[in-house]
This record gives structure tokens, sequence and C-alpha cells, in this order.
């Protein structure tokens, strides 16, 4: 049983350390316990500091892709480095890197696919009020679109199994944390939750660095994600709020047209019926995407069987 610790890296050089020595290298349960580092364009000394801990493996991004990319880059290299359990934390060293047994040990027990650390955020110090409010909203709303419950949804210290891995396919350019989410409801997968340490905050969130923008990003993600797996929900749902909306001029210019008034309000009924008929082709392009749904669940599954061919053949190459 091998297990692969992947840190994104992007300008660490002050926090790796501290962060690589928080791993335990030996895990009971593990046979083999190795750290990835997948440097994300890095203008400091981040790789040279990676090379001077003895880091296993380093991946190295010609130019900042961004964090989403970068986590994507990392699980298919330690898929092909061949990871039994993946588990994902920070090069900030804001996760407790010791709580790493505790994190897989759901894996471990056949419970889970996957599995996030709770931070607990609500006892965090340096978290603002309006930031623990912002994460219960996103770990809520998560949960009623996705059907997965945990009280931390955008924590990135994960574990994945080596299944799990393989079904995923992150397609966001901000963050992986809810797009994960959502694709492992959606896939239904196991997911668990476990409540992890964090340390001291060391540097700034360089996710979180304006709210607005924040929550921008969050939501553009949850709504894309949300629409790609449940398109038919989204435009019935759109569809019927123009058709309703539309239907409201039409009775206004018939009640006008019954009580012997509706010369003056023709206009009424134009919008009404512009209103109803975009509605219809709202409707015609929910079925549609529906259709779409389906076909992108055949490439997905074709995906993940190109890609455990592929590991086998690397596997054998060896």
């Amino acid at each position: 049983m091998k297990l692969i610790v992947q840190i994104p890296c992007y300008n660490e050089e002050l926090t790796l350390p501290a962060t690589f020595h928080d791993i335990p290298k030996q895990i009971p349960g593990i046979d083999v316990v190795e750290i990835m580092i997948i440097d994300d364009g890095s203008s400091d000394k981040t790789i040279e500091i990676a090379e001077q801990l003895g880091v296993h493996h380093i991946i190295r991004n010609k130019k900042n892709r961004g964090l989403a990319r970068t986590f994507r880059t990392g699980i298919d290299a330690c898929l092909k480095c061949g990871a039994d359990i993946i588990v994902n934390t920070d090069g900030d060293n804001q996760y407790a890197g010791w709580d790493i047994p505790k994190l897989i040990q759901p894996i471990l027990d056949g419970k889970a696919d996957v599995v996030v650390g709770d931070r607990k955020t609500s006892e965090i110090v340096h978290f603002s009020p309006f930031k623990k409010f912002l994460q219960r909203l996103g770990s809520y709303v998560v949960k009623a679109l996705s059907g997965v419950k945990v009280p931390d949804a955008v924590s990135g210290f994960r574990a994945y199994s080596r299944d799990a891995a393989l079904q995923l396919n992150i397609v966001s350019p901000f963050s992986y944390t809810i797009e994960a989410l959502i694709q492992a409801g959606k896939k239904h997968m196991a997911v668990a939750s476990v409540p992890v340490e964090t340390n001291a905050k060391t540097r700034e969130s360089r996710l979180f660095t304006s709210i607005p923008k924040f929550i921008e990003r969050q939501l553009t993600t949850i709504v894309r994600m949300y629409t790609m797996y449940q398109p038919l929900k989204v435009f019935v749902l759109i569809g019927g709020i123009i058709s309703l909306v539309g239907i409201i001029p039409i009775i206004r210019f018939l009640y006008f047209y019954f009580t012997g008034d509706g010369e003056g309000h023709i206009q009424s009924l134009i919008l009404g019926g512009v209103l109803t008929m975009l509605g219809f082709i709202t409707f015609l392009i929910a079925i549609l995407a529906d259709l779409m749904n389906f076909n992108r669940q055949l490439i997905e599954q074709t995906l993940e069987k190109v890609r455990r061919i592929e590991l086998t053949m690397h596997d054998e190459e060896k």
C-alpha cells in the first residue's frame, strides 16, 4: 500500500521545510510513504529546498497555472507513480501533517473514497467572522447541491483512494475543492470528514485575497458544476420562470380584453408572447442539455478506462 502526499507549491521556500517535516514518514497500514512537490512556476528557491529536503518526486509547471490545474497535474502524477492513496496538503503548512494517519483511516477501513479534513473553522482565531460565515455557507450550498455532507467544504487537506482519483476530472481554473466534492456526490462516491488540527498562520491566503472576487469565483464554479451534472433541472427552472413571467402580461391583456378595453394593451400580449416563446425555447435547450449530459457521462467513463489502461501499461514498462 503506497501513500503519496502531494504538495502544490508556489513560492513556498520559507514554509516548505516545516510542511515536509510535519508529514509522518511511517504510518500503520501503509508500506511506503512518498512526498511529491508540484511547483507552480515558483520564482524563489522552492525547487532547491525540495531537493535538499529529499522530496521523492518534483513536478514542475513552466509557468504559474493556478491551484486547480496544479492539483490536477499532481493527481495524474501520483497515479503514474503507483499511489494507492493520495493526500493533498498545502505548502504554507496550514494543515497539521501529523493528522494524515487520521485522515486516511476511513479509506484504509474501506468506509470512504474521499476524506476531507475539517479544520473546525469556527475555532480558528485568525479567521474573521465573515470568513467563517462564508465557510459555513459554502458547505451548506455544497451539501444542498451534491448531497455531500462535510462541515468544511473548501478544506484542501484531503485524502483520495486510487479509484476516486481516477474518476476525478477537474475543469475549474480557480480552485478544485468545491468542484471535486460536487463531482464526488454526483458520482456516488463515499465521502467522509474527520476533524484535523491547523498550524499558526504563516502568510496571507492567495485564494482569499478579495472577498468579492472569492465569492464570484466560487459561485461561478458551483453554478458551472451543478449545471454540468444537472442541466435538465437548471434549464427547466429557468424556462419555467421565464414562462411564468410571460403569462402574467398575457393574463393582464385578457383581463382588459374581456372587460372591453383590450385595444390599448396589445403591448402586454406581445411581451407575454415573446417571453412565453423564450421559455419554450429554454425547455428545448433543457432536453438537449440533458442529452449532452448523458454523452458527457459516456466520455468520462471512457476517460477513466483509458486512464486505467495507460497506468497498467506504465506499470508494465517499469
